[in-house]
């Protein structure tokens, strides 16, 4: 049984996604990376993957660890038009923190919690879904200030909780 647990801190804390080294994933067991959208892997002003993403996605998938984008967008078009970009899978609507769609994941991916890392930009919600789901979570700084009005309010109370924590590559 996954360890589960109600918290918001997280495994890892990275500066950018393309600063996680598969041979880090590797080493830790990992086998499928479930990874947000918006602000993790497509910055929320150009919804478009930067070059560096979709060159270090390539670099994970040729290490051999699947990939499935996990978002709580509701725009269906939007979540499917990136996981074609990012070429993964996908699941939306996923109202994280609720841990549902990542244990949906997991099942569609074949994995198990033990051997999964969910990536993602925001502590209330990314990093407690994947520990809720008995994942492991890095946590990665926003790729742009651009976000949902209510993601402002969030981003000031991850202020808080975040004082003190380094992120690698910083």
């Amino acid at each position: 049984m996954p360890s589960r647990r109600l918290s918001a801190a997280a495994t890892r804390y990275v500066a950018a996604v393309e600063l996680i080294e598969p041979a880090s994933l590797l080493d830790a067991g990992i086998s499928l990376m479930l990874i947000d959208r918006d602000n993790t892997c497509v910055p929320r002003d150009t919804r478009k993957a930067p070059a560096a993403v979709l060159a270090w996605l390539d670099d994970i998938r040729a290490a051999g660890i699947m990939v499935c984008l996990v978002s709580n967008n509701f725009h269906t078009d939007q979540v499917r038009a990136s996981a074609a970009e990012l070429r993964c899978d996908a699941v939306d609507h996923a109202m994280k923190p609720a841990p549902f769609a990542l244990e949906r994941a997991m099942r569609m991916m074949g994995e198990v919690p033990e051997r999964t890392v969910m990536v993602g930009d925001q502590v209330f919600t990314d990093v407690l879904a994947g520990n809720l789901a008995g994942a492991r979570t890095i946590l990665v700084r926003p790729q742009c200030r651009c976000d949902l009005w209510y993601t402002h309010i969030f981003r000031i109370f991850e202020h808080l909780a975040l004082r003190g924590k380094k992120f690698e590559g910083e």
